[in-house]
């Protein structure tokens, strides 16, 4: 643990001798519900692998959309769930966001978790369809077309939120055809 970081890689700042005794201070400090915005904003801890915490943090997204797949839910009961992570995940990103201090920290990893639901609002979870719908995700993500980026611009956890959830609907659409065009053409 350097100077500048504590044990779960949220900043506490400072320097010198000191440090690591306020880092722990600090630690011993925070509340349970900061605690738990940690665990939830940062993909139960995927979110500091040290390279590409978004594509690990992302590997959540395919059991969670398994797991809403396994209630049988009606397309109705699909869509509210995908929006309820949403919208969870606002305050979620902007609490987590606030304790490592910076406007959108790579370790927050809960808008890419919650945006699966989109990407396979329209197509059945498969093997095919997981390695797919995963990959176009992580594209749109990353690259960012035209309009994603300006929804980062919206404030905290908004803006955390939104970027992702487009690239969730970009997705949809990637899968969507990509499925489309694999059964007919493949199968």
């Amino acid at each position: 643990m350097g100077a500048e970081g504590s044990a779960d890689g949220v900043e506490q700042g400072g320097g010198g001798v000191n440090s690591e005794a306020r880092s722990s201070n600090s630690e011993t400090r925070r509340s349970a519900a900061d605690r738990a915005a940690l665990i939830l904003a940062t993909g139960c801890g995927l979110g500091y692998a040290p390279k590409a915490p978004g594509t690990f943090g992302s590997l959540l997204g395919l059991p969670l959309v398994w797991l809403i797949e396994g209630m049988k839910s009606s397309p109705m009961a699909y869509g509210v769930f995908a929006v309820l992570f949403c919208l969870v995940g606002v305050p979620i990103c902007s609490r987590g966001a606030t304790l490592f201090g910076r406007e959108d920290p790579p370790q927050v990893v809960y808008d890419e978790i919650a945006a699966f639901p989109i990407v396979f609002a329209f197509t059945a979870l498969t093997p095919l369809s997981a390695v797919l719908g995963f990959v176009w995700f992580r594209v749109f993500d990353i690259i960012k077309p035209w309009p994603l980026r300006r929804f980062e611009l919206l404030p905290r956890g908004w803006g955390i939120m939104a970027d992702d959830v487009v690239a969730g609907v970009f997705a949809c659409g990637g899968l969507w055809v990509s499925v489309w065009l694999v059964e007919a053409f493949w199968v």
